[in-house]
């Protein structure tokens, strides 16, 4: 029996799905952050974690026999791939790639085409003519425009900033504001230690209040809307014929584009676990060949 694993590793959670010769799922793990950001030591941990998970139904030598393909947020960071590569995790083989790369195998079966991750971060990835480009994803805070953290960013700002007066209160002002005692010292403190992902907590907070009509959320979501057409319209204009939305937060933000924007996304044929299974499988069968 062969045994494949996928992973998909990101800002806010870490995922696994374990499937046999015939694509059935008979495992599956889950974990928190599994990102560069955390540290090698941290992210092998993750990792360890949910493979232990999915495969907590094998024996050790079925274990051995497992092929994993891994999406890892930040693998570019330098050191990151060449101290996974050197991890025993205690399987058959390891391919690595970025959590883009997987999301677009799974969404694109891959295909050509692009798809933009809307999630804690985002980035777009474009594949043409089997060949990849890459735009944005660069780390927040100088990146990842219109991702969740980019919304909570906003949103400690407006709460500040409704606090010492300079803004009118809003509904989303006093909602952020709640989780620091409405203390402006405590949000500062709140702020020296804060990750991406607790800037993306907030996220669903913003988006609430947008649908309910606050004014400021309103705005937060639409600069977000905006910044997402934007990438849209590179995406288009290298002449991607399919152009797809993942991570989270692209469900929500999605109905807030434009109807010519929204014109050019079609639906994912997969997930990133998808993608990050046709990885293991595809660096197998390619081994296999040489």
């Amino acid at each position: 029996m062969t045994f494949t694993l996928g992973i998909d590793a990101g800002g806010s959670h870490c995922r696994a799905r374990l499937v046999d010769g015939s694509g059935r799922e008979i495992g599956a793990g889950q974990a928190g952050a599994a990102n560069a950001g955390i540290g090698i030591d941290a992210l092998r941990g993750v990792l360890s974690d949910v493979i232990g998970q999915a495969t907590a139904g094998l024996s050790p030598p079925e274990r051995a026999q497992v092929r994993v393909g891994m999406g890892i947020a930040g693998i570019r960071r330098p050191g990151i791939r060449a101290a996974l590569e050197a991890t025993d995790f205690g399987v058959a083989s390891v391919a690595l790639a970025s959590d883009a790369q997987v999301a677009h195998l799974g969404a694109h079966g891959g295909g050509d085409g692009a798809i933009l991750i809307l999630g804690t971060g985002s980035a777009a990835l474009l594949r043409i003519d089997g060949q990849e480009v890459a735009l944005g994803g660069y780390g927040f805070p100088v990146s990842d425009e219109g991702s969740g953290a980019a919304l909570g960013l906003s949103a400690v700002r407006h709460a500040l900033r409704a606090l010492d007066g300079r803004t009118r209160r809003t509904p989303l002002a006093d909602a952020v504001a709640a989780r620091f005692g409405h203390d402006v010292l405590q949000a500062v403190a709140w702020m020296a230690t804060a990750s991406p992902r607790d800037y993306g907590a907030l996220a669903p907070i913003v988006m609430d209040h947008a649908d309910a009509d606050d004014p400021i959320a309103r705005s937060i979501v639409e600069d977000a809307a905006g910044h997402v057409e934007r990438f849209v319209e590179t995406i288009v204009a290298r002449g991607v014929a399919r152009c797809t939305l993942v991570g989270g937060l692209a469900p929500r933000l999605q109905p807030w584009l434009r109807v010519r924007t929204a014109a050019h996304l079609c639906p994912p044929l997969g997930d990133p676990l998808d993608g990050a299974v046709r990885l293991a499988r595809d660096t197998a069968l390619n081994h296999n060949q040489r």
